[in-house]
């Protein structure tokens, strides 16, 4: 019996790639995994200045220009990203906002997500209000836990400065995530400068959270108006190391094992294929430890198989 081992999915994605991703919109990025979700019209890359040219309209549905991390990021690890932004111009009534970031795909293309009502699971974003409603501006690093809803509002963490962002500058903006830490950290700068540490602080309750993805945001806002046209430029995303490493195989005593050096707070069970379409479980799912971890397939067939590991966030 012969065995392959492959990585597929999350895992060959963590694995093939850097632990820092960078995007200079250089290339059609369309043709470098970015998608749109909702309007197509909002997004349009700009190939003669090398950026992507956003329009912000809380008219239209939640509509995103994303593209998957290859990696489920939660509370345990470190994480940043950065990204450049310049408006052109912008229009508003109420307190709506205009967003760029991280979240979880899944919730964030549900049909109950919802900005406006806090129904909002899993975001790690920055986000510019022209009025917070009381009159004044505020940019804000933004933080929410797995589990708010419209019913549990507070399980929200941000910082912010009531700042404006003014059209025509460009803004480089930090947000930061301490692994194992209910926080979120943020800074802007304007030509090499500090502009805000986002020094206030509403810090509600962030048991976890769970994001797999890197988005510019427009979100429908029916109680507020937002028209915003800009550029969004230069991101680059610090991740945490990959969940395997140092990915091999051995036969002993006519039992295949995987072999490889897992992360705590992951789980991870071992795949087997004949045809790389269907797959089965071939070990049950087992918690990551931090060093090296075997997975057995204790009943392997007498032909060659494919091998895979999955991993999961619990």
């Amino acid at each position: 019996m012969r065995a392959i081992f492959i990585l597929w999915g999350l895992v060959a994605a963590s694995i093939c790639g850097a632990a820092t991703i960078t995007e200079d919109f250089s290339a059609d990025p369309l043709q470098n995994r970015w998608q749109i979700f909702g309007d197509t019209n909002l997004f349009q890359w700009d190939p003669t200045n090398q950026n992507l040219d956003v329009t912000w309209d809380s008219s239209q549905t939640n509509s995103y220009f994303y593209k998957p991390l290859g990696t489920i990021l939660a509370k345990s690890d470190g994480f940043s990203l950065s990204f450049d932004l310049q408006l052109n111009d912008i229009a508003w009534s109420g307190s709506p906002e205009l967003s760029v970031g991280l979240f979880h795909f899944s919730d964030a293309t549900n049909s109950v997500f919802s900005r406006p009502s806090a129904n909002t699971p899993n975001l790690f974003e920055f986000d510019y209000f022209p009025d917070n409603g009381i009159g004044q501006p505020s940019i804000d690093a933004t933080l929410t836990d797995t589990n708010v809803s419209s019913a549990h509002k507070k399980d929200f963490y941000f910082v912010y400065d009531n700042q404006p962002l003014n059209t025509g500058i460009i803004y480089h903006i930090v947000l930061t995530h301490a692994a194992g830490q209910p926080t979120i950290s943020g800074e802007v700068f304007t030509n090499g400068q500090p502009y805000s540490s986002l020094p206030s602080i509403f810090a509600g309750p962030i048991t976890n959270f769970l994001i797999d993805t890197i988005s510019i945001s427009s979100y429908q806002n029916s109680g507020s108006s937002l028209l915003a046209h800009g550029t969004v430029d230069n991101f680059v995303i610090t991740l945490p190391p990959p969940p395997v490493q140092n990915f091999s195989g051995f036969l002993t005593n006519s039992i295949w094992q995987a072999q490889f050096t897992s992360q705590s707070n992951w789980l991870y069970t071992l795949q087997r294929s004949a045809d790389l379409q269907t797959w089965s479980n071939v070990s049950v799912s087992t918690s990551g430890n931090g060093t090296n971890l075997f997975l057995p397939d204790a009943s392997p067939p007498p032909d060659k198989s494919f091998y895979r590991v999955r991993a999961d966030r619990p």
